[in-house]
């Protein structure tokens, strides 16, 4: 009777043994099922994300394309566009330097008066400084008065009452006479005067020489450059 317990016991035992052989079998099977298909799912989606950054960088591939061929076309626009602007800065300083000389011709026959008082010339400008011119550098220097061609002003607002009055361009009609009047006045620098005022005469320059630029004329003196700079303060070029 004990042995055939034991026996019973015995295939019991092996009958509990495979079931769970059996069981746990059934369950390693499908908790690899279950991992399979997460990966699976996650797989999928990164392949789904990976798809999606793959065209992300197709699409910018062809925006830096693009934006490369882009800069090149304005690199070469700009090329062009710096030869132009060197031809037309070249064309400019030529002509800037014809209109200078131009300017400086036509000033030839010129001469400023530094130092008068506003309003002594009335209504008759060119009669009054002719006249003035006499009397600054005598008769033995002008027997006559000379002829003007044009008197005026300086193109300035009218300075304020006690403020540096503008000068006076006056134009000779002989140059021969103007160059008579600079010289002699050049000699007598600083013994010009009008009823007590100093005044002084010099060639009417052109801004770019009076700055010491351009044109191949004679240059102004240091005290000419500073007097003369001084007439054309707030007042545009004559």
């Amino acid at each position: 009777m004990p042995k055939l317990a034991l026996k019973t016991e015995t295939k019991q035992a092996k009958k509990t043994e495979t079931a769970l052989r059996a069981s746990s079998e059934r369950a390693q099977r499908e908790h690899r099922a279950s991992i399979s298909a997460d990966f699976k799912a996650a797989f999928a989606v990164l392949e789904a994300k990976l798809n999606q950054t793959q065209t992300t960088v197709a699409e910018h591939g062809e925006q830096i394309d693009c934006l490369e061929t882009n800069a090149n076309l304005q690199d070469q626009r700009l090329r062009i566009l710096e030869e132009k602007c060197a031809v037309l800065a070249d064309s400019n300083a030529k002509l800037a330097a014809k209109a200078a000389d131009l300017e400086g011709r036509s000033r030839r026959n010129n001469i400023r008066i530094i130092g008068l008082p506003e309003s002594i010339e009335g209504p008759r400008p060119t009669t009054f400084f002719s006249e003035l011119l006499v009397e600054l550098l005598g008769n033995e220097t002008l027997q006559s008065p000379p002829e003007l061609d044009r008197a005026h002003r300086a193109p300035a607002a009218r300075p304020q009452p006690g403020a540096r009055p503008r000068p006076v361009i006056l134009r000779l009609h002989r140059y021969q006479v103007k160059d008579l009047i600079v010289r002699e006045a050049r000699k007598r620098r600083g013994d010009l005067s009008y009823r007590g005022t100093p005044v002084q005469i010099y060639e009417d320059f052109t801004q770019e020489i009076t700055l010491g630029s351009g044109a191949k004329k004679r240059f102004p003196s240091p005290l000419e450059a500073v007097a003369f700079a001084a007439g054309y303060e707030r007042e545009p070029a004559n």
